[in-house]
């Protein structure tokens, strides 16, 4: 004999009330309280008269759908905006350590130009020493970019500044070819296009991050042509062509480099370590950026004493 919720034996299966012996299941005992309760007529959750005794999720201060779920969407969009917040500011950071190295650059340059020391180095060790300076300078460069992830962040921050010191030595040159209003001018300019570009490289929603790749190839085919072109078709004409087209890869590279900057801080956030790391390195990506407009724009636009 088998028995009901209710502890009572159920319709035998000669019940004449259907073909089984039972009632319809729409008639048993789920209309009958259970344990003294309702049972499925009973108001649903977010309700003040729960098996409880209290409001429900629901009721609480956070919104109306069950469960929490507002909770939970609170937290991820408060979590979301620290996120992108400290995004920035790592961004920020980055951008003011590429101008801390070009005001190095600059103050290092004139006081070069000033006490005549260039031209000292020149006259002791020649060519050699220009030769072996360069030489340093893209050592340097390759050592950053290639070990910054993984060296102190310390170290790695002298040898940005090193780096930027040498850069204003060996710029300071520029001074005994081209006028000191010509080079602050094309400074000037330099320093708007380059915040144009990076405003609309972290404002556009087209992902920049592509052209990486055919940037650098560019940028590698543009070297080789020039030190061809010294040889071959040497002259202010392939100097101008060379210095225009440097200028439009330097452009696409300092809008990538913008989007690069953002996409690191974004994989290393709550790094505080790997965040420095980074600011050194986006760093040394923007300066040479910078510079190597600066020089090519000078190229063009700038007036020769």
């Amino acid at each position: 004999m088998a028995f009901g919720n209710n502890g009572q034996p159920r319709n035998q299966f000669n019940n004449a009330q259907n073909p089984y012996g039972q009632q319809p299941y729409a008639q048993q005992n789920y209309q009958q309280p259970q344990y003294g309760q309702p049972q499925y007529s009973q108001p649903q959750y977010g309700q003040q008269n729960n098996p409880y005794g209290q409001p429900q999720y629901a009721q609480n201060g956070y919104g109306t759908a069950a469960y929490g779920q507002p909770v939970m969407d609170a937290q991820a969009t408060y979590t979301q905006e620290n996120y992108l917040k400290a995004t920035r500011v790592s961004t920020a950071k980055a951008y003011g350590e590429m101008t801390a190295g070009l005001l190095v650059t600059a103050v290092v340059a004139l006081l070069t130009q000033a006490t005549g020391l260039l031209y000292a180095f020149l006259m002791a060790f020649g060519s050699v020493g220009l030769i072996g300076l360069a030489i340093v300078q893209v050592g340097l460069a390759v050592v950053l970019g290639w070990k910054v992830m993984s060296m102190n962040p310390t170290t790695a921050r002298v040898m940005f500044y090193v780096y930027a010191a040498l850069m204003g030595f060996t710029l300071s040159s520029i001074f005994a070819v081209y006028s000191l209003g010509s080079i602050v001018l094309v400074l000037a300019m330099t320093a708007g296009f380059f915040l144009c570009l990076t405003m609309v490289a972290l404002t556009t929603k087209a992902d920049l991050l592509k052209a990486g790749p055919i940037l650098m190839v560019a940028l590698i085919v543009l070297i080789v042509a020039e030190l061809i072109m010294m040889f071959v078709m040497p002259g202010q004409t392939a100097t101008m062509v060379i210095s225009a087209i440097a200028l439009v890869i330097f452009a696409g590279l300092t809008a990538y480099d913008a989007q690069f900057t953002r996409a690191l801080f974004q994989q290393y956030a709550g790094d505080a370590t790997m965040i420095k790391r980074v600011s050194i390195l986006c760093a040394l990506n923007l300066y040479l950026d910078f510079i190597n407009f600066f020089l090519n724009l000078l190229q063009l636009l700038g007036s020769r004493e």
